[in-house]
């Protein structure tokens, strides 16, 4: 009996202990992704003011924004909504999950202001006119470019990520030689592509039909996907 109860409460820590992993693993490309960005912003800015012997320092403030950032992607994907272009061609997601984000980091960098202003013993009634007059908007929308931009290339690599499978970009960029991704990996998108179209021009039973020229060619289309990889002699 006793040794029944105290089991009972590890698969509920193991399930906690899965669900803290699995956003942790959600929000870190995007942590890590913008961490360097906005890094490469304030250096650019630093080399700039620097000539004009300007002192700049602001690693601490790149660090928190992309925390943000990466916490603003981690609830934004939550959202049904960033499920709607799914199926669409690849620049419609891509433009309309870029423009989700950039807005709610938006509506974060503004809830951020705010708090600062209240934390300063500003009044919630003096807030607007704060941020009508003496706000700093140059910086603030230069900020929300590089946002842009820097989403924009995010989602993109994502999604190309999600498209060709996980991890397929990761060994097209660091381990496939340049030799061999150019005779296989051009050919195996082919092949995919051609898959689709297979799919899309043909009925089930038409295509699990024994003999059938739609059955026939998938047969060879996953013979071909499934052969290893050939490498190309002076690659070896």
């Amino acid at each position: 009996m006793n040794q029944s109860a105290t089991s009972t409460p590890m698969p509920v820590f193991r399930r906690a202990f899965d669900w803290w992993l699995a956003q942790v693993k959600h929000v870190t490309p995007p942590t890590i992704f913008f961490f360097v960005g906005f890094n490469l912003i304030l250096w650019t800015k630093y080399l700039i003011l620097k000539e004009h012997g300007i002192a700049f320092d602001a690693f601490i403030a790149a660090t928190v924004a992309a925390l943000i950032v990466g916490k603003a992607v981690l609830v934004t994907d939550k959202m049904s909504l960033m499920r709607r272009f799914d199926g669409a061609p690849l620049i419609q997601p891509v433009l309309f999950k870029t423009a989700i984000y950039w807005l709610c980091v938006l509506v974060v960098r503004l809830g951020e202001a705010l708090f600062s202003f209240l934390a300063d013993g500003g009044a919630p009634s003096d807030f607007p006119a704060f941020f009508v007059e003496r706000f700093s908007w140059p910086r603030f929308v230069s900020v929300q470019i590089w946002l842009m931009v820097l989403f924009l290339v995010y989602v993109t690599t994502r999604e190309l990520s999600m498209l060709f499978g996980d991890g397929e970009l990761y060994r097209l960029f660091f381990r496939w030689r340049s030799s061999e991704a150019k005779l296989t990996r051009r050919h195996r998108i082919r092949l995919l592509l051609e898959l689709n179209r297979l799919t899309e021009a043909n009925s089930i039973e038409a295509i699990s039909q024994r003999g059938s020229p739609p059955y026939t060619r998938l047969v060879a289309i996953l013979h071909e996907l499934a052969s290893p990889p050939l490498v190309h002699p002076a690659a070896r």
